[in-house]
């Protein structure tokens, strides 16, 4: 066999690690890069909250716990889940 002949098993397998999860949750790997970026930037935010705020605890006293709670909203209520099984024929069809 030669050595290229695996290619495209490889192929898919590889693109399955980066459309698999976004999948799972109804998006585009693109879509979901841009979730994940929005909620890593509120995050980051929250953290320098609650950094000024172990130093000066009469600021920002409720902004980290509000941003982790709207952003709790944004992912468990306000997204909806693929099952495994739907996620797979996707995959599948795709190949």
């Amino acid at each position: 066999m030669a050595a290229g002949s695996h290619q495209p098993i490889e192929k898919v397998l590889i693109m399955k690690l980066f459309t698999e999860h976004p999948e799972s949750v109804g998006e585009s790997y693109l879509e979901h890069m841009g979730v994940a970026a929005s909620f890593g930037g509120q995050l980051f935010l929250a953290s320098m909250a609650c950094f000024v705020h172990a130093v000066l605890p009469f600021l920002f006293t409720k902004t980290g716990s509000g941003i982790i709670t709207k952003l709790h909203t944004r992912m468990v209520t306000g997204r909806s889940r693929v099952p495994a099984s739907a996620a797979d024929d996707v995959t599948t069809a795709q190949s």
